[in-house]
């Protein structure tokens, strides 16, 4: 007679041991509900609005900062009083900001810091970047940050930024956004032609001095003009921003993608678009502290989140986290004396991306330490390149602590490394708050296309970094 085969719950004493020992991190949509789908959507929908309204470092940081003005923060020099539940935020010279809500316990107890940063790679113009080249007028720009520049050319640009009048007023542009907006390109060579180019190897097929945007091509009607296609553009932007060719040398304009995020793939379940580094933990953690800033008690510890600047090129200005922005805000609330044991008390997570794995290229991922699109909050223990150089490395004991916080809220979680050892490397804010003494590690949104023009996150990640991240301001 034939046993009666096993049911499909009864597992071998392996296979038990298996699931108490082995770690493998799961795709997240396979264990949501309908209600948790349903938020998923709505925040991704939330997300995607913030970040067609900023595209850039000065549009994202206010467009924060009147979100929590709303919400009842209030400015660091009006608050009259730093007591438990008071909302708190300073925006730093137009692009950086620290917000906090003050928490029941001294701060001398150290604080819950979400750290981001809002700079994303783009095209910068050129102090003096406006010329004509066979009745063609151009814009110069100089590269921000780590891109393939060849990635630049023949997609629609924008023109972001501000411009510095004589009287020291700021004069906001904004041109290529609005459907009857013009739009910029920078051309590239036909490929009948590109014999000779596409031997060049992929970082010199288009060189950073041949990063130039088209701005235009009729000429001004005057025949005693020597440069009239550059008058033409010259005298448009001075109709409508009062400006002359000297504005450019105080102006900050950046040129950036013009297209809209948008959902991604036939199950919609990713967003593509430009600037998810790092405004995908950034949205999260500013929607966190909102959550933190709505409850009916103030939280136990402050919580705080800090938006830098200029991480891309290395953190460095008044803006960046090298800055004493983030130092002088703490200290306000703190008090100078408290403000070295404040710090060493403090945790941070440096909420910045990873990069996903892309099966289409393999080759330069380690597949067991890499972050997958769809399975949670990516912790990197550390960043850096060729024997960790430039990382914080978290240690044990907090990464273990966070670990715990993301267990018991039920918030899915996966490790990360940016890639094999030797092939690259990167690097966060972590290293700039760990001199402070305080625990940091990396946890964000896992990133496919990193620092390309239409970069590719998924929903889910996204919103399981919100959940994260209020879990730690809650409860670190």
């Amino acid at each position: 007679m034939s046993k009666e085969p096993k049911s499909k719950e009864q597992k071998s004493a392996g296979q038990r041991l298996a699931d108490k020992l082995f770690f493998a991190a799961k795709n997240c949509w396979e264990a949501i509900d309908e209600k948790t789908e349903k938020e998923v959507e709505a925040f991704a929908r939330s997300y995607r609005k913030m970040l067609d309204r900023g595209k850039t470092e000065r549009e994202f940081s206010a467009a924060s900062v009147e979100l929590l003005r709303k919400e009842g923060f209030i400015d660091l020099e009006k608050i009259k009083e730093i007591k438990p539940g008071a909302k708190v935020v300073q925006h730093i010279r137009g692009k950086a900001l620290v917000a906090a809500v003050v928490g029941k316990r001294p701060l001398a107890e150290g604080v819950n810091i979400l750290g981001a940063h809002v700079d994303s790679p783009r095209l910068d113009l050129k102090q003096s970047p406006l010329y004509e080249e066979s009745e063609f007028a151009f814009l110069d720009t100089h590269y921000y940050g780590g891109i393939k520049k060849y990635q630049w050319t023949t997609i629609p640009l924008a023109m972001h930024g501000v411009f510095i009048d004589s009287a020291g007023k700021e004069i906001c542009v904004t041109i290529g956004e609005d459907e009857d907006d013009p739009v910029f390109t920078i051309t590239d060579l036909l490929p009948h032609l590109a014999q000779e180019q596409l031997q060049k190897k992929a970082s010199e097929v288009v060189e950073g001095e041949e990063l130039d945007v088209l701005a235009g091509s009729r000429p001004y009607n005057d025949e005693k003009v020597k440069e009239k296609v550059k008058l033409l553009v010259l005298s448009i932007l001075n109709e409508k921003y009062g400006i002359d060719e000297r504005g450019f040398a105080a102006a900050e304009i950046e040129f950036v993608p013009a297209f809209k995020a948008r959902d991604l793939g036939l199950d919609r379940s990713m967003i593509g678009a430009y600037g998810h580094d790092d405004r995908c933990c950034a949205y999260p953690a500013l929607r966190a502290l909102v959550e933190i800033a709505a409850a009916k008690e103030p939280p136990e510890k402050t919580a705080v989140c800090y938006f830098s600047d200029k991480e891309e090129t290395g953190s460095y200005g008044n803006t960046g986290a090298q800055s004493w922005g983030f130092e002088n805000f703490v200290a306000a609330l703190a008090g100078e004396d408290k403000l070295r044991r404040c710090f060493e008390r403090s945790s941070m997570l440096s909420t910045d991306v990873n990069a996903a794995f892309d099966p289409s290229y393999a080759s330069v991922f380690d597949k067991r330490n890499s972050s997958y699109l769809g399975k949670g909050l990516v912790l990197t223990k550390y960043t850096g390149s060729k024997g960790k150089s430039g990382a914080s490395d978290a240690n044990a004991e907090f990464c273990a602590k966070v670990q715990a916080m993301l267990n018991r809220n039920s918030i899915p979680w996966q490790t990360g490394a940016l890639g094999k050892v030797d092939k690259g490397g990167g690097g966060t804010i972590a290293l700039y708050a760990a001199k402070y003494g305080m625990d940091v590690l990396d946890c964000g949104v896992p990133v496919l296309s990193m620092h390309s023009p239409f970069e590719v996150i998924s929903k889910i990640d996204l919103y399981m970094a919100f959940r994260g991240y209020v879990a730690f301001l809650r409860e670190m």
